[in-house]
């Protein structure tokens, strides 16, 4: 029998990539994310070529009850989630005191209480099953705080912290958390984000949505607590464990600071 994955923000960039690794694997999929007709694209796409079968949700998560309304949906089609992957989120750059307040709380809203109550709704399913897993996706900006994305890296921070905390508390019941870090990645993101002038764009072979897609599957199905991609990545998010706070946070904002 097919397994069903939930994706969140499956209209384009990693979740994009993984709802086709997923369709792929033979996983049926809800597919959730505010662009419809992408998703509508997606599903013809995937329902054609892996003879699976997809139910996309138009839903905006940074709407607090969003995440409710989706699990009231599936109850009532009588759709269990296999796999929940929450891969929703966003980005904003710029000094904390010259943003627009609405738009950091939509980046709370979606990056720490959509995910977390998407947790909260379809864990009690997989623990009454023992069986299922859930993909978080962190970024390496967990690691440490991010002058010019103050509110992104500290929400990204809570999905590492949250992720590992649950994954402890459900590994008794056969179900696992991953939390997936990648770095800097070929997608929308640093489009929606305004960061097309960051120094951290500069580095050469950035990896693409597939590449941290195909690597994130793999991850939660081995049942990795944490899943940082890239060997330079891995490198760099555990040596700010043994450098002082302040040069960390100072080497943050050297990174993230735009050329002009």
């Amino acid at each position: 029998m097919n397994k069903t994955a939930l994706i969140t923000g499956a209209s384009n960039g990693i979740g994009y990539e993984l709802a086709k690794v997923h369709a792929s694997k033979g996983d049926n999929l809800v597919l959730v994310a505010r662009n419809k007709s992408k998703l509508d694209e997606l599903k013809s796409e995937l329902e054609d070529k892996y003879k699976i079968s997809a139910l996309t949700i138009e839903k905006d998560l940074s709407i607090q009850g969003a995440a409710k309304e989706v699990y009231e949906e599936l109850k009532d089609k009588s759709i269990k989630i296999d796999y929940l992957v929450n891969n929703a989120g966003f980005g904003d750059f710029g000094l904390f005191a010259e943003s627009d307040w609405n738009k950091q709380e939509k980046m709370i809203n979606l990056n720490i209480l959509a995910l977390a109550h998407f947790t909260r709704l379809f864990l009690p399913g997989m623990i009454s099953r023992r069986s299922g897993k859930i993909l978080n996706l962190a970024s390496t900006a967990s690691f440490q705080p991010g002058p010019t994305m103050s509110v992104y890296f500290a929400t990204k921070a809570f999905v590492l912290s949250f992720s590992e905390a649950v994954n402890n508390e459900v590994k008794e019941f056969g179900i696992t958390v991953t939390a997936l870090c990648p770095g800097a990645t070929l997608s929308g993101f640093q489009s929606a984000a305004a960061m097309e002038g960051s120094k951290l764009l500069d580095r050469k072979n950035i990896p693409s949505s597939r590449e941290v897609a195909e690597y994130g599957y793999r991850a939660m199905m081995q049942g990795r607590a944490v899943a940082i991609h890239g060997f330079r990545n891995t490198l760099l998010a555990n040596s700010v464990r043994f450098a002082p706070r302040s040069l960390v946070v100072k080497m943050a904002r050297k990174v993230q600071e735009k050329k002009y």
